[in-house]
């Protein structure tokens, strides 16, 4: 039976599969290890992004789920045995629930969405991948910069601008040959090998073929988003269309997923068997551009009826709202979205303008303004800056000043 659903109650779903009916221990409490274990669980991965302008990415979605946490808890999640989570393409570069290991190794195997670097230096030269190896194997944990002797590195042009080393590195980073022990100081990847790094239990356990795998990734893409169609779905790993739909349709004749209809989307959904339809959402959180809430633009419009795209690589004078736009939830709606920069050496939370949509409440500036003052604590800075611009701006300037009165 087909489940009918309004995207009132898609919305609802979405956000407590996202785990926002929780509560956050965060804001005026203590935010412990089982806390973050259990958002690890339930979302999977934490995108990384290296632009530092407010917090790097993978920091957030704790943040929003949570409030205000010691970010050593991830560092040790992450860098310190037993690890909780590694590093690897999932949606993108990830640090990636250590329990899924085995789901990827289609991937690793496969090496599906390899891009040519990668894919041209171990054709070219498998030698020299295999001395980059050696190195690992004999003296890592490792940065590319630690072996990198004369090797040639392309001065031309800009980005991916890697040296041979580096190209070898990501290749065996890819095939699951090393993996990341963690990040440095200057956000390099550590290398090391991945019986260094992934816990005994992981590496022991069988592997799993391409099916199998896909049906552990889409059934872990549908418990986390709750509802969503295909798309959603297969997005959230970043897996191919047939795999997934075969994933998808296994998924179904076994009763875990439930087809389903959200009114006014074009395409069927999925309703997980688990899915938590709530009454009432009471949610407050600022989101990272890159937070699985959101990540997925379309899926956030048609849920949301928010337009969201990041501005970060448009010139400056084409920018509608800003550099590093967060949306702000509130209740089940995201109802403003904000401009914002953390100033370090100022100790300041800068507010480059704030926005608020057409259905945003009341008392949107309110709850905004006692938000940005815990992710103002939360990254160590002392005050919060009023914005600029925004037709948010004046009434969020007189919330910020009223706690100071």
């Amino acid at each position: 039976m087909t489940q009918q659903l309004t995207v009132l109650q898609a919305r609802r779903i979405a956000l407590a599969a996202q785990g926002f009916t929780r509560p956050r221990p965060g804001v005026d409490g203590e935010v412990t290890s089982r806390h973050v274990a259990r958002v690890v669980e339930r979302l999977g991965f934490f995108q990384i992004d290296s632009v530092n302008v407010l917090q790097r990415a993978h920091y957030m979605p704790l943040f929003s789920r949570l409030g205000a946490y010691d970010v050593e808890i991830l560092h040790r999640a992450s860098g310190r045995a037993p690890r909780r989570l590694f590093e690897y393409w999932a949606h993108e570069a990830a640090l990636v629930d250590v329990n899924l290991w085995q789901a990827f190794g289609f991937r690793m195997e496969s090496g599906a969405r390899m891009w040519g670097g990668m894919a041209r230096i171990a054709e070219e030269q498998p030698a020299f991948v295999e001395w980059v190896l050696d190195e690992v194997r004999a003296n890592g944990p490792l940065t590319a910069r630690e072996i990198e002797h004369d090797v040639p590195r392309e001065k031309d042009g800009w980005g991916w601008n890697w040296s041979e080393v580096k190209l070898a590195l990501e290749y065996l980073f890819y095939k699951g040959r090393v993996t990341a022990a963690r990040r440095n100081s200057a956000f390099e990847r550590v290398y090391d090998l991945p019986e260094r790094v992934i816990p005994p239990a992981q590496m022991a356990a069988p592997p799993l073929d391409s099916a199998e795998a896909h049906r552990v990734l889409v059934s872990h893409a549908a418990a986390a988003l709750g509802v969503g169609t295909a798309q959603c779905l297969r997005d959230y790993f970043r897996m191919d269309p047939a795999s997934t739909k075969a994933a998808i349709e296994d998924l179904v004749e076994t009763g875990e997923l439930l087809p389903a209809t959200i009114a006014g989307w074009r395409r069927p959904a999925y309703l997980h068997r688990d899915a938590v339809q709530p009454r009432k959402v009471s949610a407050r959180a600022l989101l990272s551009p890159f937070d699985p809430l959101v990540f997925e633009r379309t899926r956030a419009e048609q849920l949301f009826g928010f337009r969201y795209r990041i501005e970060i690589y448009v010139p400056a004078k084409k920018r509608v709202h800003g550099y590093y736009v967060l949306p702000f939830l509130l209740g089940d709606r995201l109802v403003a979205r904000v401009d914002l920069k953390a100033d370090r050496q100022a100790g300041v939370l800068l507010v480059h303008g704030a926005w608020a949509e057409s259905h945003a409440p009341s008392h949107t500036a309110a709850e905004l303004a006692d938000e940005l003052r815990l992710l103002a604590r939360w990254l160590g800075l002392d005050t919060v800056s009023p914005p600029v611009k925004g037709d948010l701006a004046g009434e969020l300037t007189a919330a910020l000043a009223s706690d100071l009165d």
